[in-house]
């Protein structure tokens, strides 16, 4: 027999009989597992139903979920409880149809034009691997940091976080995250309980962990997806909106190792200076992974004075030129907890009690901290250690945005700030063409702030000048610009040119030639690709508040933005950054050309100024300064002057560089850059100015986005330009009234 269900008032059902074929049967029990359900079905948004199956326990009452903090509060309404099936159902839910099946249970997701979404299929019998079924005919992207890339489609994801678990030296750490996209027009995030997702057949697996009380609660969400971008609001829907970083953060980060003494943080931070390389902190390890850290050992919050002995009065002459400070830090309770940081707790191992370790010297004036480890964290202690590092520097500062940088955690961390880092990779061509699309996956199912070591970490023979400056340029377009790695003196932008490694942290046999360490040609490099990230200081900052607003990551998969182009879609090896910016890094070794795919339109060479017809490979020729990037056509890219810090005032205009071709649009976002008035609008150095390009009439028109009610100043200073300085204007001044420039 097939029903319809027909919703009644305050989210109540009924059923209602279609139609009828066959012979009327009774009812059977729902099952999963070998075992009888409850199936509940939910309808969270226009685009998502929740399906949650619960098990029975021997009195009939469904087992109690394993708790998860992945999730935030959003609005749900109930619009089906059965734990019985006769033939099929059928239901709307928002403008989503759905159709039940028995034996085995199947919920079938279609559109309203009975498009097929997703079908999940539950095994019903009793297996070590009962499972949850469904199909995946187009590439799989998501699922975290680290394994298989760029496709997750071909293996079998354990899901577990592990440092070395999968080709460590390439990928680097598993970070998992059960939200998976089909680029075909779905996403699924499977919230409850942890499991692991079987890819290797076209009729894709998640194979639950059963929980402690026996069996497995579940709890998944189906998601349709009109457009790719949906697929990140729903994700920000159900985890939580990314917290917005400060500003220093979109600057360069200098790691340090073993410190030969206390001279040496200060030194470094001068040369930074003396030399007008641009730099915004500075992080040290700690003692353990190096001989001399800034701390006494791991675990440890107190300074080493052989690296800092008079920590308050180094602290403040790192801020006095200008540098943020980020300290190293690990081994965190393994079962850390706690709901919030103002609770109170006799326990160690709460997080109130575990930050006020942290409270001496943070006073002293660290800013950021860099949590390392954690894969023995179980799932909610991984997502606690960001909420720690998040609510306890807002406690102790309470207008002062946060940061953080992690080497751990799950679905959900992004709306505690934390940055993710890819971990431990070696120094070779394979890792580094490995980051991009482990990038791109992290950005799509974990948070939209993510980068690597700079140069790799461990040390092999192929670390070489020419592999670092190609990391480097490839860093330049990842939101954490950092260098870091063992041998750490070859991670500083004038490391190649000085005649010495350093510390030696590696065997003998992995360490570069010494005929590399007189490369003049590096540090010009890492200038020019310094000063082009500070000089694209406005534009990223807008790209990382779009990040807050609407969960898109800043480095983007072509398939946000080009999903109807099948060669766009599966290309990991390139990607945008932000909407309008095409990066294809140089990842070959000796190459003297990149060969690249432009999406189709049409698209300008950054360098040349030349305009070039997409919807086409081409091959580009470069040079060891040569990053191939293209902004397309009708992108507005507002350009700084350089700065030497991200705080650093600036008397020069601000460029506005129009690549015509196309009409275009972009809204500058700005703030005061640290603290959260950005949140409800209250920070009065807020600003909103909307770009129109017409590219008929060459008019471009300035004015207040309709975000920004009134103008509040100060005046903003412009100067126009068409692509490749063809056309430049004379100086204008924005006072919020529109102004409109013919080119």
């Amino acid at each position: 027999m097939k029903k319809i269900i027909q919703p009644l008032c305050f989210g109540a059902v009924v059923a209602v009989p279609l139609s009828f074929s066959g012979v009327n049967t009774a009812a059977g029990p729902i099952r999963f597992a070998g075992e009888n359900a409850e199936l509940v079905l939910s309808e969270v948004s226009n685009r998502t139903v929740r399906v949650q199956l619960s098990l029975l326990d021997a009195q009939g009452q469904p087992r109690a979920p394993v708790p998860t903090n992945a999730l935030v509060a959003f609005a749900s309404v109930e619009r089906l409880r059965i734990r019985e099936l006769d033939g099929s159902t059928e239901l709307n839910i928002g403008p989503l149809h759905v159709t039940l099946s028995a034996q085995p249970l199947t919920v079938t997701l279609r559109r309203a034009d009975r498009t097929l979404v997703q079908e999940l299929k539950f095994d019903a019998e009793a297996t070590d691997e009962a499972a949850v079924r469904f199909e995946t005919r187009a590439p799989v992207l998501g699922l975290g940091e680290g394994a298989q890339q760029f496709d997750r489609r071909g293996a079998l994801y354990p899901m577990e976080p592990s440092w070395g678990a999968w080709n460590r030296p390439v990928f680097g750490s598993v970070v998992p995250s059960p939200f998976l996209i089909g680029t075909d027009g779905w996403a699924l995030l499977a919230h409850r309980p942890e499991g692991q997702f079987d890819l290797r057949e076209a009729a894709a697996r998640f194979l639950p962990r059963p929980s402690a009380s026996g069996g497995a609660a579940l709890d998944l969400f189906i998601i349709s997806l009109d457009g790719p971008a949906d697929a990140l609001a729903e994700y920000v829907r159900l985890t939580g909106r990314p917290a917005l970083p400060p500003k220093w953060a979109l600057g360069y980060m200098q790691s340090h190792r073993t410190i030969a003494g206390p001279e040496q943080p200060l030194e470094i931070a001068r040369t930074f200076r003396e030399k007008h390389l641009p730099c915004d902190a500075l992080i040290y390890l700690g003692t353990g992974y190096c001989p001399a850290g800034w701390n006494t050992g791991h675990g440890s919050l107190d300074f080493n004075p052989a690296a800092f002995d008079r920590p308050a009065d180094q602290l403040n002459a790192l801020h006095e030129l200008h540098f943020e400070i980020a300290l190293h830090v690990n081994q965190a309770p393994e079962d850390l907890f706690g709901s919030s940081i103002d609770e109170r707790s006799d326990s160690p191992r709460h997080i109130s009690n575990y930050w006020a370790r942290h409270r001496e010297i943070f006073a002293l004036g660290v800013d950021g901290w860099w949590p390392d480890d954690g894969d023995e964290l179980p799932l909610d202690a991984r997502l606690t250690r960001h909420q720690l590092y998040y609510e306890g520097a807002l406690h102790d500062r309470p207008n002062v945005r946060p940061w953080s940088l992690h080497r751990t955690g799950y679905a959900g961390v992004q709306r505690y700030g934390g940055w993710i880092w890819s971990g431990d990779v070696d120094s070779t061509w394979e890792s580094l063409a490995a980051q991009l699309s482990v990038g791109l996956n992290h950005g799509l199912s974990l948070t939209p702030f993510w980068g690597s070591d700079t140069g790799g970490f461990f040390p092999t023979t192929e670390l070489t000048g020419e592999l670092y400056a190609r990391w480097f340029q490839f860093s330049t377009f990842c939101p954490s610009f950092r260098s870091h790695g063992r041998t750490w003196h070859l991670r500083l932008p004038w490391g190649w040119n000085t005649g010495a490694f350093g510390p030696k942290e590696a065997a003998e046999e992995n360490h570069p030639d010494a005929s590399e360490l007189h490369n003049a040609a590096i540090e010009p490099i890492c200038r020019q690709y310094l000063e082009l990230r500070y000089r694209l200081l406005p534009y990223n900052y807008t790209v990382a508040r779009e990040a807050v607003d609407t969960g898109l990551p800043m480095m983007r998969a072509l398939w946000l933005h080009y999903p109807d182009d099948a060669e766009a879609v599966v290309r990991g090896d390139e990607f945008l950054w932000g909407r309008d910016l095409l990066v294809a890094p140089v990842i070959e070794k000796g190459a003297t050309s990149r060969r690249l795919y432009l999406p189709s339109g049409k698209w300008h060479d950054w360098w040349t100024g030349e305009q070039v017809e997409g919807g086409r490979w081409i091959e580009r020729s470069v040079d060891l300064a040569t990053l191939p990037l293209y902004a397309r056509a009708g992108a507005i890219i507002p350009l700084d002057p350089v700065r030497e810090y991200t705080a650093q005032s600036v008397s020069e205009p601000t460029t506005i560089r129009v690549f015509p071709g196309e009409d275009g649009a972009f809204t500058l976002y700005d703030d005061d850059g640290q603290t959260l008035g950005y949140r409800e609008g209250s920070d009065p150095q807020t600003v909103w100015i909307r770009f129109q390009w017409d590219d008929a009439t060459r008019r471009l028109t300035i004015e207040r986005d309709e975000r920004m009610q009134e103008w509040r100043g100060p005046t903003r200073q412009f100067v126009v330009e068409l692509s490749h300085g063809s056309t430049v204007t004379d100086p204008i001044e924005f006072r919020g009234e529109p102004v409109v420039i013919r080119l």
